[in-house]
Formats: C-alpha cells, structure tokens, sequence
C-alpha cells in the first residue's frame, strides 16, 4: 500500500530514538521516577479557577463550569474547552490546567465543566444520559462562557465522544470556530465489542439487576462503574486506570476521590449510550479542524485500536501512541501529553515559526 500522509509517532519503549521536545520530556520523567513520590506535594484537582458558574442546559440541568485566566493576566487569544470522561469530573484535567495556564506563546483562556450526571453538575435521568444530550450540554457551555474567538476542544473518553457528536449537530461551529481538537483515549465506536464475562451478567449481581441490554457492554465501562461504586479494590482501580506499574500512590487516590463523587445508579444509565455509540461518519466534522489522536498502548478500556481507526478516518490527524500509558494517560504522563497539546494550540494560533518538534516517526501503512 502507498504510505498515508500521516506519520505514527511512537513514543518510548526500549530502544526509541527521541529528540527534541520528546528527549527533554523523557529525561524529566526518569529523574522524577528516581524520587520516592514526585507528586508529593501535587494539589491534585484542587488548582483554583478565576471564575466559576453555572450554565443552565437546555432543559434546565444545571451545569458546574470553571475558566482559568493566563497565569500573566495578557488576553488570551483562544478557548481551550476541556470535555471528562466517563465516571470522572473537570478535575481529570489537573495537569493540563495546570500548564496551559502559564502558557504566553499563546496565551489562553480555559473553560471546564462537569456533565450532567457527574461532578458538581445536576443529576441525569435515564432519559437524557445519552452522548446527544452531552453534545448539547457542551452547546450550552460554548454560548454561555465562549459565545465567540477562536476554540480548541479537547476530549479525554466519553469527552471525545461528545466533541464527535457536536461536530456531527454543529458542523457550521467546527467550520467558523473550532480550529483544533485533541481526541485522548477514546472512541469512534464499537466500545461494546468485546461483551462481559458471565459473572458480571448475573443477575444475582446488584450492580446490573434490572439494566437491559448488559451483553453489548465493554467489561471497562462496567468495572469504572464497579470502581465507583467501592466494589473494586485499590489495586483493582490502580490497573484499570493506568498502565505503568510505578504509577504514584497519589494519582490512584486521586482516581478513587473522583470515583466516589459520581452515584452507580447514575453511571449505569449511560451504560447504554456508551455501548451503542458509532460516530464514524461524524468524525467528517472535523475536517476543518486540526486533530490530534492521542492513545495509550496499555489502555484496558479504549484499546489503542480504536485510535488507529479514528486516525484512519481522518487523513491529516497527528496519531501519537503512548507506549506503556492507560485509559488516564492524562494523568499518567501529562508532560508527554500537554506538549502535544501544546504544538497544536500553537498551531492553532498560528503562532509563527512553530513546528512539531521532531519525534521518533515510523511511517504507517
């Protein structure tokens, strides 16, 4: 086959050659593994927005949303609009919060929000814990709290699948605004593929009684609502979440306390959503836009196949594979993830001279 316009950038593992911004991460990440806990002293989900409220959905559902300011106080020139995943919160964006605030090369504004049903948010009812109300959700923050100015939209799981069906409702948005999109862990479909083992089918089990439809679920939507739940131990959470073994005690905390916040009843109902979801075709939103497809080789709830297929649709978009990370790559390796955030906001802005530094590429056929 004629090699695709796009390059696979292959991140790690032994061997790898890495330059640039990709040696500079790897050699921070090894002098912090030579400490005991380099996240000691992480205020982990607790960094202060400049502005929080709350924006009514267009049903009524109130909506708990946040903005960061640059760090500086210079006017920033794009909206970086984070979007969570499944059973978490605006928190999940800790570290990429964190950095882009203190970005000047662009600067620009953060927006976070809770879906509904999660987080700070209002509850869901099983009606309307469906990714098309999210995508409208998502609507009602942007002309609430970015009603104009140039946006950049970044989706960690369920996120990214909200961002698709947005593009799909609002293509007109993705044409005029929307300038970039980081789709992080997540799916275009075909998240129930592989079914649940029988023991969670049970109907002895009192977490899935009385929920059709259990044979098209993904056994890591089920075992996120397990965790949440308390029915899962710390290790149990530990492997779900992340790939690397010396992951910091601190961050599967962190995972635990975001867990808790989100009621099983309310996570349930948007098992189905999640299990029909099939938004290839939506994925043409996006032409417009520069999209970034990061994914986590270790990921035991969106396998790094999923990444691959997002990146075959879309000809142009950067596909990075971060080897060893998991569903919370994020959080796992936030340095190696908030520079390619950054690349793309730079481009986005078209900040001059800014090009993708250069990274260990294998061409993919």
């Amino acid at each position: 086959m004629t090699p695709s316009r796009r390059l696979l950038a292959i991140v790690g593992g032994v061997g790898a050659i890495a330059t640039g911004t990709a040696a500079a991460i790897a050699v921070a990440t090894q002098q912090r593994r030579q400490t005991e806990d380099p996240l000691v002293d992480e205020l982990l989900g607790e960094l202060k927005p400049d502005r929080t409220s709350t924006v009514a959905a267009d049903d009524g559902t109130p909506l708990s949303v946040e903005e960061i300011d640059p760090s500086d106080g210079g006017a920033p020139e794009l909206t970086v609009v984070g979007v969570h995943g499944f059973a978490l919160s605006r928190r999940s964006w800790h570290f990429q919060r964190r950095d882009l605030a203190s970005l000047s090369l662009p600067r620009v504004r953060q927006v976070y929000y809770d879906h509904r049903g999660h987080g700070l948010s209002g509850l869901a009812t099983q009606e309307n814990s469906t990714i098309e109300q999210l995508a409208l959700d998502l609507d009602s923050v942007l002309r609430a709290v970015a009603p104009d100015g140039p946006l950049v939209l970044i989706g960690h799981s369920m996120g990214g699948m909200v961002i698709m069906e947005l593009a799909a409702k609002f293509p007109e948005l993705f044409a005029e605004r929307v300038r970039g999109v980081a789709l992080i862990a997540t799916a275009a479909g075909e998240v129930g593929a592989r079914g649940l083992s029988r023991s969670l089918l049970s109907k002895y089990n009192p977490l899935t009684k009385g929920v059709g439809g259990l044979a098209g679920w993904q056994p890591g939507l089920v075992e996120f609502v397990r965790a949440a739940g308390g029915q899962l131990t710390r290790q149990a959470v530990r492997r779900l979440a992340f790939g690397s073994r010396d992951v910091s005690p601190r961050l599967v905390d962190f995972m635990l306390e975001m867990l808790a916040v989100t009621s099983v009843r309310g996570l349930v109902n948007f098992v189905d959503t999640l299990g029909s979801h099939n938004r290839y075709a939506a994925l043409a939103g996006l032409q417009h836009a520069r999209v970034l497809v990061i994914g986590g080789d270790s990921d035991r709830f969106t396998p790094f196949a999923h990444a691959e297929r997002i990146a075959a649709e879309l000809p142009d978009a950067e596909l990075v594979r971060v080897r060893g990370a998991g569903h919370m790559v994020l959080l796992e390796q936030p340095e190696l993830v908030n520079s390619y955030l950054i690349d793309l906001i730079q481009h986005c802005a078209g900040v001059d001279g800014v090009a993708f530094p250069e990274r260990n590429w294998w061409w993919r056929r």
